[in-house]
C-alpha cells in the first residue's frame, strides 16, 4: 500500500520556527540588505548571537552538543526563512556557521573540541568557517598544498587559502592541510584559532555578488596549533570534507530554491502594478506562460531538495539526491532570476530592486561548494554512466 505519511513532513511545530525565524529576519536583518552590501560587511557578531539566544544556530545537532535535538526538516523550515533578508552574503555567512564549518566537530569532534569550539558556537559565541580552497585548488581537493608539520606535539602551519566566507571574522576555522604524501590520502583537518601567530587575513577580495560578506585571502605562516586541534584521524581529512559538503550542498540548494520562489513572487506582484500599452504587464501571455514555466520547475527543485532531506535524515548515502538537486536548483536559479529581472524592464538595472542584488548573489550557485560540472560528474558516477 502506498504511504499516507505527509511530505514534506512540515506541521505546527515547523511553522512556529518558520515564524520565529521569520519575525527575527524581517527585523533585524532584511532593513539592512542594500546598507550592508554597500559597507562590503554586516554585523556577523551581534546577529550570530542573536541567533545562538533564539536557538536557531543549533537545530540539527545534539542536546549534549549544545543544539536543540531536533531534526532536518526543522533545520530546513529555518534555512528557506533566511531567504526574506533578501542579502544572499548575509544568507551565506549564517550558513557557513551552521552548516559549513561546525557539523563536522559535531560528528568527529572530541569531548574537548567540542567543549571548546562547538558549544560556544551554538550559543553564537564564537563564530566559524571552513578553509579548503586555495589559489592553485579548487574543485581538485586532493591537490591542496598548506602543509601541517609535525613539532613535537604541535602542528606548524604554512600556506595560503582563499575565496574563505567568514575568514576575516572568524574565531576558528575547519582548516584543510596537507600531512602526508600527495593526493586525498595526505590530507588531515585541524581546528585553527585565528588568533594564532602567523596567521593574517590578505586584501579584500572585490567579487561580483555576496557582498556584504568577505570571502578572505589567508595566510599561515609557522602557526603553531597543539595537535590535539585534529579533527578526526591524521590523513583521513579527505572522507570527511566529502562528508561534510553533503550538508554545505544541500544548504546551498534550499537557499537558491527559496530566492527563486521569492523573486518569483517579487516579480508578480510588480507585474500587477506595472502598465504597458495600458495593460498590467503581468497579464501578457508571454510573461505569464514564462512564469507558468518557471513555478514548475520551482516545485520540481523544492521536492528534489526535499528528496535528499529525507535521505539525510534517515541517514541513507545522500551523495546522488544532494548533487542533484544542487545542479538543478542552482543552474535554475540562473534562468529564473533572469527573466525576473528582465520583468522588471529598466528597473531591473537599478540597485534599489532586491532582483538586482538577488541575480548577484546567486550567481556563486553553480560555482561555490561544487561546481555544477563536478556535481554532474558526481552524478554520472553515481548513476554508473560511462
Amino acid at each position: 500500500m502506498p504511504s499516507t505519511a505527509q511530505f514534506p513532513p512540515f506541521e505546527t511545530e515547523h511553522s512556529l520556527l518558520r515564524k520565529t525565524t521569520r519575525d527575527w529576519v524581517l527585523r533585524e536583518l532584511y532593513p539592512h540588505r542594500k546598507e550592508w552590501d554597500d559597507a562590503g560587511e554586516w554585523p556577523a557578531r551581534k546577529m550570530i548571537q542573536q541567533m545562538g539566544e533564539l536557538g536557531l544556530l543549533g537545530i540539527r545537532f545534539p542536546t549534549e552538543h549544545g543544539g536543540q535535538g531536533l531534526d532536518w526538516w526543522f533545520h530546513t523550515a529555518m534555512v528557506e526563512e533566511l531567504s526574506y533578508a533578501r542579502n544572499g552574503g548575509v544568507v551565506m555567512s549564517i550558513l557557513v556557521h551552521t552548516d559549513i564549518s561546525t557539523p563536522i566537530i559535531s560528528e568527529i569532534g572530541t569531548p574537548w573540541q567540542i567543549e571548546e569550539y562547538l558549544k560556544p558556537a551554538m550559543r553564537g559565541e564564537k563564530i566559524g568557517s571552513l578553509g579548503i580552497t586555495e589559489p592553485n585548488c579548487g574543485s581538485d581537493v586532493a591537490a591542496i598544498e598548506t602543509t601541517a608539520r609535525r613539532d613535537g606535539d604541535d602542528y606548524i602551519i604554512n600556506g595560503a587559502k582563499t575565496f574563505i566566507t567568514n575568514g576575516a571574522f572568524a574565531d576558528f576555522i575547519v582548516l584543510a592541510v596537507r600531512t602526508g604524501e600527495a593526493g586525498h590520502g595526505g590530507i588531515s583537518l585541524v581546528l585553527f584559532p585565528t588568533t594564532t601567530p602567523g596567521f593574517s587575513v590578505g586584501k579584500k577580495l572585490d567579487k561580483l555578488g555576496t557582498r556584504a560578506v568577505d570571502s578572505s585571502l589567508l595566510h599561515f605562516d609557522d602557526c603553531r596549533v597543539p595537535r590535539k586541534n585534529l579533527l578526526g584521524e591524521e590523513n583521513g581529512g579527505f572522507i570527511y570534507i566529502m562528508q561534510n559538503f553533503q550538508g554545505e550542498r544541500l544548504v546551498g540548494a534550499l537557499m537558491a530554491t527559496s530566492a527563486m520562489e521569492l523573486s518569483i513572487s517579487d516579480a508578480l506582484e510588480y507585474g500587477r502594478t506595472r502598465k504597458a500599452f495600458k495593460r498590467p504587464i503581468g497579464a501578457f501571455q508571454v510573461w505569464r506562460h514564462k512564469f507558468a514555466e518557471h513555478m514548475t520547475s520551482l516545485q520540481a527543485a523544492k521536492l528534489l531538495n526535499y528528496s535528499a532531506v529525507q535521505q539525510m535524515e534517515t541517514k541513507q548515502d545522500p551523495t546522488l539526491q544532494v548533487s542533484m538537486a544542487k545542479l538543478f536548483a542552482g543552474d535554475l536559479a540562473q534562468k529564473v532570476l533572469y527573466d525576473c529581472q528582465q520583468f522588471h524592464g529598466g528597473n531591473g538595472f537599478m540597485e534599489e530592486y532586491d532582483i538586482v542584488r538577488t541575480c548577484r548573489d546567486m550567481r556563486i550557485m553553480p560555482i561555490g561548494g561544487g561546481t555544477s560540472e563536478i556535481m554532474k560528474e558526481i552524478i554520472g558516477k553515481w548513476s554508473g554512466i560511462g
